[in-house]
């Protein structure tokens, strides 16, 4: 920015600055601040509005989320159970099952026998 020169002595003359209440642009200008502020206060509410929805739906999927790992523990200790309780009736089964077979066995009932060899 370039001073205006006074030409009559070579030396550099200073320009006073209007003091914004006595100038209209002043006025101007704290209107437009004025403006400008309460845009931003309505930028940063609808900012603040958005961060609380955001906050909010992250808050429902985490407890969406510890709620389906709740029920996959709960799913999970259920398999185990069913997969104990399958091992202790096969383990049961194989004894009646011996069972059984030394009851027929020792029976003369079930025993074979051999028409043949009987007939002869």
């Amino acid at each position: 920015m370039e001073l205006p020169l006074d030409e009559e002595d070579g030396t550099f003359t200073s320009i006073p600055l209007a003091d914004d209440s006595e100038h209209p642009s002043g006025i101007l200008s704290s209107r437009a601040e004025r403006a400008h502020s309460t845009m931003m206060n309505a930028d940063m509410d609808a900012v603040e509005a958005e961060n609380r929805v955001e906050l909010e739906e992250k808050t429902r999927l985490i407890n969406q989320v510890l709620e389906l790992q709740h029920t996959l523990e709960d799913l999970s200790a259920r398999v185990d159970a069913v997969k104990e309780e399958n091992l202790k009736l096969k383990s049961e089964n194989q004894v009646l099952g011996q069972y059984i077979e030394n009851l027929m066995s020792a029976s003369s009932v079930f025993q074979t026998t051999d028409t043949k060899s009987k007939r002869k």
